[in-house]
C-alpha cells in the first residue's frame, strides 16, 4: 500500500504542477490578447492616417496643378498684353505717318 499511497502523491503533484501551468499559461494568453488588442487599434488607427495623408497628398497635387495652371494663365496674358501694347504702339506709328502725308 506504500508504493500505491506514494503513487497517488506522486500524481497529485503532478497535477497540481499542470494547474499551476496551466494558470500560468492563461495569464500569459490574457496577457498576450491585451497586446494583441493594443497592437490591431495601432494598426486600423495607422490605416485612417494614411488614409488622410494620402487624401492630403492628392488634394496637394490637385493644388499644385491649378497654381501651374493659373501660372500659365498669367504667363500667357502676359504675352497677350505685350502684344496688344505692340499692336497699339503700330497704331500710333501708322496713325502719325498719315498724319504726316497730309
Amino acid at each position: 500500500m506504500a508504493s500505491l499511497s506514494s503513487q497517488m502523491n506522486i500524481i497529485v503533484e503532478k497535477t497540481k504542477n499542470l494547474i499551476q501551468l496551466c494558470e500560468a499559461l492563461q495569464e500569459e494568453n490574457d496577457l498576450l490578447k491585451l497586446e494583441l488588442q493594443s497592437v490591431q487599434v495601432a494598426f486600423e488607427t495607422s490605416t485612417e492616417k494614411i488614409k488622410q495623408l494620402e487624401e492630403q497628398t492628392k488634394a496637394m497635387a490637385v493644388a499644385r496643378s491649378l497654381d501651374e495652371a493659373d501660372i500659365d494663365k498669367g504667363a500667357i496674358n502676359e504675352k497677350i498684353l505685350d502684344t496688344k501694347q505692340k499692336i497699339n504702339d503700330f497704331v500710333r506709328e501708322i496713325d502719325r505717318c498719315i498724319n504726316l502725308l497730309k
